[in-house]
């Protein structure tokens, strides 16, 4: 028997078919990628903070822990006869290094993005660019380790501090790992910015430079703001760097040149050795579910500034 010949609009019509389902498979596949990682972080979030709650519903973990000692005792010893869980010296420390790194890496992060967008050549944005983002890619541990071994030396011969590792030598090791970060932010929303904008100052006489500093940084000043923020969150929540070249001492005093300690190097230093359900235990959970909450609220105040940005922008 011949065959019955086949009929273009109804390949047509099987090829859309298949292509609608493709389409709504990889949908479904992508938001459930999205949803993946929504719930990952959920279910982090629901671990840290349980494990911190006996801080507030256990008689026995009172006892020797308590939300309002955290900020009246002024030690911390969580290994002695009579343990003390006053975190204000942590907290300190962790102000001490964040700003000492914020400080270095900041200006020469925001002048390092103006000139790469503003004032390099293509062929020299080519090159400056992936140099200064390959920071990110370098191991937090091998810039503790360089800081431990070659900075902390050089920082004490320099300045004098009485100790090799101090508040000092860790926020300028952390500074190398914030740069790339904000560098890189910054660059991106400078050159989001519309060329008009240059054109316009340029001809109404002003010189690159003011334009860059007067016309193109003002407009990008959301963006830039939400890269601040971003590298600010990376030096809270850097662990390696500062528990290698800050001496991890636990000192509530306002000089850089004494050893300090963060809350991230207090928790990775602490919590391997600790007992599993003791007051130590959850007080090492209640740190972490203060910085998550101080890394959460920085990393929100920043994608606000993101998106102010990108409606001033759009209504350029």
């Amino acid at each position: 028997m011949t065959p019955l010949p086949i009929r273009p609009g109804v390949n047509m019509a099987r090829h859309r078919r298949m292509q609608r389902l493709r389409e709504e498979f990889i949908a479904w596949v992508l938001r459930a990628c999205a949803f993946s990682a929504v719930a990952g972080l959920l279910l982090i979030m629901i671990f840290v903070f349980r494990e911190a709650l006996p801080i507030f519903t256990s008689a026995e973990t009172q006892r020797e822990a308590t939300f309002g000692g955290f900020f009246t005792v002024p030690n911390w010893q969580p290994v002695s006869d009579h343990p003390k869980y006053g975190i204000i010296p942590i907290l300190i420390g962790t102000f001490k290094i964040v700003a000492v790194a914020m400080v270095f890496s900041v200006p020469v992060a925001v002048l390092a993005a103006l000139f790469a967008s503003e004032f390099a050549s293509p062929r020299l944005r080519e090159i400056l660019k992936p140099t200064i983002e390959m920071l990110a890619g370098i191991p937090s541990v091998v810039l503790g380790f360089f800081a431990l071994m070659v900075m902390a030396s050089w920082i004490q011969s320099v300045t004098g501090s009485p100790v090799r590792l101090n508040a000092l030598n860790a926020g300028l090791a952390l500074s190398l790992g914030v740069l790339p970060t904000v560098f890189t932010v910054c660059e991106d929303a400078l050159r989001a910015v519309p060329k008009s904008y240059r054109e316009a100052s340029l001809a109404l006489g002003a010189s690159r430079w003011q334009t860059a500093w007067r016309v193109t940084l003002p407009a990008a000043s959301a963006g830039v703001a939400a890269g601040v923020l971003l590298g600010l969150a990376r030096a809270t929540g850097e662990t390696m760097i500062v528990l290698m070249a800050s001496g991890n001492a636990a000192l509530g005093t306002a000089s850089v040149f004494d050893s300090a300690r963060t809350l991230s190097a207090t928790i990775a230093a602490e919590l391997a050795e600790v007992v599993v359900g003791s007051p130590h235990y959850s007080v090492l959970f209640f740190l972490g579910a203060l910085l998550f909450l101080i890394t959460f609220v920085i990393n929100v105040a920043a994608g606000l500034l993101v998106d102010r940005l990108r409606r001033r922008l759009a209504g350029a």
